[in-house]
């Protein structure tokens, strides 16, 4: 349990990172942590780490989401 919340903190942080250079959709997001060694379940439990912290905003485009930084 605590490697898998290492994980998901590690990933978390991959994505704080590229927000930090700009909003970014979904696809996009999950392809750069997939290229990081992230799978998408990983990425989702990422995703709601920085929205439980009040880290991201998360906008719906149409029938994609887009995320930044707050």
């Amino acid at each position: 349990m605590e490697e898998m919340c290492l994980n998901i903190g590690e990933a978390a942080g991959c994505i704080y990172r590229l927000l930090d250079s700009g909003e970014s959709n979904m696809a996009n997001l999950k392809n750069h942590l997939k290229e990081n060694g992230f799978d998408s379940q990983v990425a989702f439990m990422a995703i709601g780490w920085l929205a439980r912290e009040d880290k991201i905003c998360m906008t719906k485009n149409g029938n994609s989401w887009s995320l930044s930084l707050k």
